[in-house]
């Protein structure tokens, strides 16, 4: 945990919560260890809808599609969802809860490798939500800034990894070394760029926050 645990469990004692529907979905997520997006980062979400009120919103990484209801619920009520998912177990749970929830006809799910599937991608989007592999966030953002329309909002999620993100190369697991280098990169590119000016929030697992110059 980034943010000290007593802080965060005042703070998420104040929210009020979601719509029935999505708080029996993040529940049942929580109880079969699957990852979702933190009731902190849901917030951000739902501030940053209603101050953007995004048409066109791209995510890449589904899972079982809470957050992509999430943000079908407290967008606008014509916006358009375009995500991306590669797990066909995630893949059928994800469109089994849209359908549960009437949200077929406003939450497109494409199946396929994230970079690939990006690739053939055409339509702009003023709002992307990046939820995927973390060690691929370098490699999709090429297409995220084809993609991506002026003004146009980025939020990547779980940039900070925790905190370790800051822990030197050895003294991270083996297996997390790729991950961590890549993200470092990732941010250094999110930083530096001259198409996007960042800001780095110690919310949830760590969240980018992009706008497109």
């Amino acid at each position: 945990m980034i943010v000290d645990e007593r802080l965060v469990t005042y703070i998420n004692s104040l929210d009020r919560g979601n719509t029935d529907f999505l708080n029996q979905l993040e529940m049942e997520a929580l109880r079969d260890h699957v990852p979702i997006i933190r009731r902190e980062t849901q917030s951000l979400l739902k501030v940053l809808l209603e101050l953007t009120a995004p048409s066109r919103i791209l995510e890449v990484g589904t899972a079982v599609g809470f957050s992509a209801l999430l943000m079908s619920t407290y967008g606008p009520g014509e916006c358009r969802i375009t995500t991306i998912e590669n797990y066909e177990k995630r893949i059928s749970a994800a469109r089994e809860n849209f359908k549960k929830a009437g949200k077929e006809k406003q939450i497109t799910l494409l199946e396929g490798d994230a970079q690939k599937v990006l690739k053939t991608l055409e339509e702009p989007f003023d709002f992307i939500f990046m939820d995927a592999a973390k060690g691929q966030y370098i490699h999709f953002l090429p297409d995220i800034l084809r993609l991506l329309v002026k003004g146009g909002i980025l939020i990547s999620d779980n940039v900070l990894q925790d905190g370790d993100i800051i822990q030197s190369h050895f003294a991270v697991e083996r297996r997390n070394r790729t991950i961590y280098k890549r993200m470092r990169e990732y941010l250094g590119t999110l930083k530096n760029s001259s198409e996007l000016e960042t800001a780095i929030l110690p919310l949830g697992d760590g969240v980018a926050l992009s706008v497109r110059k």
